[in-house]
């Protein structure tokens, strides 16, 4: 799985028009530790803050500044769903919601405002979905 998951992952970051930087979202143990400290930001300070001040806040999140004002919680919600994603290819299958959703709840990333933002942008699940890059600007502050 760890061979492929990046590649994976990527794609879908990138379908959705967001970076993935190798760097924070490499494998999947790197990718759910870098989620969860990003989900710590948006639970203390809201869904309304953005990547650029979630970026600001953490060093180690710098590298996401070009996305500055997408909504964290849609990143992150983009985060767990190309996780989700890639295990899930990666596992020879494709993903559901309840698969993200589950993902989430069992790395402790299972807040309500995940939920929300998958549900409000499916896309980020279903490669399908026409025009689905056009989601980060959609969920812009």
């Amino acid at each position: 799985m760890a061979s492929d998951f990046y590649k994976y992952f990527s794609e879908n970051m990138e379908a959705l028009g967001l970076p993935a930087p190798e760097t924070l979202y490499g494998n999947l143990q790197l990718a759910l530790a870098n989620v969860t400290a990003m989900a710590k930001y948006v639970d203390q300070f809201g869904t309304k803050v953005t990547v650029m001040e979630m970026a600001r806040a953490g060093s180690r999140l710098e590298r996401l500044a070009t996305v500055g004002a997408v909504s964290a919680a849609f990143y992150v919600g983009a985060v767990i769903g190309s996780i989700a994603i890639a295990t899930g290819r990666s596992l020879a299958g494709g993903t559901t919601i309840s698969d993200a959703l589950s993902l989430a709840a069992n790395n402790n990333i299972g807040k309500p405002w995940v939920r929300t933002a998958l549900v409000r942008y499916p896309g980020i699940l279903d490669s399908k979905v026409a025009h689905r890059a056009t989601y980060r600007f959609m969920a812009a502050v």
